[in-house]
């Protein structure tokens, strides 16, 4: 895995990103994933709920997009480590802490 976005620059949403990525989601998509929880919890149709998942979905594909933006080399280097070691974080310590480092929670 080279980087964490294709020729266009949009992000590549795979398991290793999102992993990777998964402390930085939680907090900035909290509200959206919320909503979206709340609402499935409330309505068995799933029709009701598709704007609240597009609402997540897009939170989430801002934010990596923003990452990938502020701190590119660290980003990669993590999400290469999550996807050589099939999503093993104690194997990626290291790059975890380097990403982190250069982008931290807001």
């Amino acid at each position: 895995m080279s980087s964490t976005v294709d020729a266009a620059g949009n992000p590549i949403p795979t398991s290793a990103v999102l992993m990777a990525s998964s402390k930085h989601i939680a907090t900035r998509c909290r509200k959206e994933n919320i909503a979206f929880l709340k609402c499935k919890k409330d309505d068995p149709n799933p029709e009701k709920c598709l704007d609240k998942g597009q609402q997540v979905t897009r939170c989430v594909l801002n934010l990596l997009k923003e990452l990938h933006q502020r701190c590119t080399k660290e980003f990669d280097a993590y999400a290469g480590c999550m996807y050589y070691h099939t999503n093993e974080f104690d194997l990626c310590r290291k790059e975890q802490k380097e990403f982190e480092k250069t982008c931290p929670l807001e």
